[in-house]
């Protein structure tokens, strides 16, 4: 134990400091869903007061999205997944409205939206047919942000025409294109302000005997951010 413990697991710059009043296991999702919706919306998109978003794949990281979205001010919040079961997940977030995904997502979040489109759609699972729907689901000169990370198998498509007709902006994000130790103090105190509930993130809180069953769930596209506690 002696020697494990004068071991260096990771470097001093990879670690931050726990926020006051922030629960440890609450924190634990600070690191990765947290930071990479709050970024995307606030970084990348740069969602302003009184817009309009459409976030796709309600999982942690599209949870802390939506709830990142109501925080800007967005006024209309369209969740999409193919899990109807998620819907009161994404309306506790902060969601307006919720669609299950299909051929017709695009145009029934148009519809929501006055026949225009959402501000920003924000792609949170990694499919090609996914950003290519939430590319159509914004309106002209919009902003279509891509958090969900793809294989190289997933080609995304696009004719010059369109290009030039719709003159939408998109644009990839990297972990929310976030700075750890700027935004972990702002996070926290909009946690502390109880505007951002890390708690409504976690369905489930497993052991380490339980994290097969929670990467069947995720694969399954059940519940949201499943906390291993020991």
């Amino acid at each position: 134990m002696a020697a494990f413990a004068e071991e260096t697991v990771v470097a001093a710059a990879c670690v931050l400091p726990l926020p006051e009043g922030i629960p440890l296991t609450d924190a634990a999702l600070l690191g990765c869903a947290v930071l990479t919706g709050y970024g995307a919306i606030h970084h990348s998109a740069q969602v302003r007061e009184g817009e309009t978003v459409a976030v796709f794949g309600i999982g942690g990281v599209g949870l802390s999205t939506v709830q990142s979205a109501r925080i800007a001010g967005a006024t209309t919040i369209v969740a999409v997944d193919v899990s109807p079961e998620k819907e009161e997940l994404a309306r506790a977030a902060g969601a307006t409205d919720y669609v299950v995904a299909s051929e017709n997502t695009a145009r029934e979040i148009r519809t929501l939206t006055g026949k225009q489109g959402v501000d920003v759609a924000v792609e949170c699972v990694g499919r090609a047919v996914t950003i290519r729907t939430a590319w159509e689901s914004t309106r002209r000169g919009g902003r279509t942000t891509v958090v969900g990370i793809g294989g190289k198998d997933q080609q995304v498509t696009f004719n010059a025409l369109e290009l030039f007709h719709w003159g939408r902006t998109l644009s990839g994000c990297v972990y929310g294109n976030s700075d750890p130790a700027k935004d972990v103090p702002v996070l926290a105190e909009h946690v502390r302000a109880g505007r951002l509930d890390l708690g409504s993130l976690v369905t489930e809180r497993i052991a380490l005997d339980g994290i097969p069953g929670a990467f069947e769930n995720m694969v399954a596209g059940k519940g949201g951010r499943a906390l291993v506690v020991f």
